[in-house]
């Protein structure tokens, strides 16, 4: 497999790297000055593409690479794969579901207990000497607070069974009522918003989902209320909860992603509300290991004409 040319747009892991370079001709565009030009040069031996949540392949790239037959993504999202037209042209998409739960759902509840709690502004408190100037505010308790989450999958769930341990109840806003679940189901995202204190986002993104998290469903909320976004940065309108948060129409946001990637809201910074963090939902050693098995195995089992460990319906 040696001679099977793997396209790997930007740089991931080196884990992922060292893996692919053992097996494949790996080919890494961001290590020469005219990326387009070295796509174009190596286009006929180009038989896979390894993408992530940040870069996949768009239906123009495709295009350009006549043989590829699979698109591996170091990723469980794939929003940034043209699904539609690698189902026109045959082209076989995998992710990498389930190793990466556990990580998210765990931040999930980090950020939660960071917004709630504080954790980031009253470290600070310490650092900068203030403590010797008097005790730092109280701040709010997470244990009983109903949590709604948004797409009971794989991390939703996932959620669900840590925030139970913190004796929330817990509602959810999926497209269908999940009939072998014990939790609370609302029919749209307003009435679980109206109905939670903490609101999750971890459903997949797609162009129904896009900007669920709008500017009803932020009132909603309420001043009391806190969002948590461990999906997409699309899911929400920023523009809309960047306001909210400077009115105070928004109690609090725990954030691990944005609309525009690495591009964050300069008006969040100031906030002590909330938390921002760098896309690191699945940024463990194990986790990112794990998921780099997991694309480095279904490139292995397409070329040996074996089944897919996690395809994409």
């Amino acid at each position: 497999m040696e001679s099977i040319g793997v396209l790997m747009p930007i740089p991931m892991s080196s884990y992922l790297e060292q893996e692919l370079e053992k097996r494949f001709n790996l080919l890494k565009p961001w290590t020469v000055p005219h990326k387009t030009q070295f796509i174009k040069d190596h286009s006929t031996s180009i038989r896979a593409i390894v993408g992530n949540a940040s870069a996949g392949a768009d239906a123009e790239l495709i295009a350009a690479l006549p043989k590829l037959e699979i698109i591996s993504s170091f990723s469980v999202g794939i929003d940034k794969v043209d699904l539609k037209t690698c189902k026109e042209k045959g082209i076989r998409v995998t992710n990498t579901p389930d190793v990466l739960t556990d990580d998210v759902a765990d931040l999930a509840i980090g950020l939660t207990l960071a917004v709630l709690r504080r954790l980031c502004e009253s470290e600070r408190y310490v650092r900068s000497g203030q403590w010797k100037k008097g005790g730092y505010k109280l701040t709010t308790k997470f244990t009983g607070k109903t949590v709604g989450i948004i797409g009971l999958g794989r991390i939703g769930k996932a959620v669900a069974k840590r925030a139970e341990a913190f004796s929330c109840p817990i509602a959810y806003f999926s497209r269908t009522e999940k009939p072998d679940s014990k939790f609370k189901y609302y029919p749209t995202v307003v009435e679980l918003a109206a109905n939670c204190h903490v609101l999750v986002v971890a459903c997949p993104l797609t162009e129904e989902t896009r900007h669920i998290i709008n500017r009803q469903v932020i009132n909603a909320l309420g001043p009391r209320g806190v969002l948590i976004n461990i999906g997409r940065g699309p899911h929400v309108d920023e523009a809309e909860l960047v306001s909210a948060l400077v009115e105070g129409r928004l109690g609090g946001a725990g954030l691990d992603v944005y609309e525009k990637e690495p591009h964050v809201p300069e008006q969040l910074f100031a906030l002590e509300n909330v938390v921002l963090l760098p896309h690191v939902g699945s940024g463990t050693v194990e986790t990112r290991n794990a998921m780099a098995d997991l694309v480095v195995g279904n490139l292995e089992a397409h070329f040996l004409k074996k089944p897919l460990l996690t395809p994409v319906a």
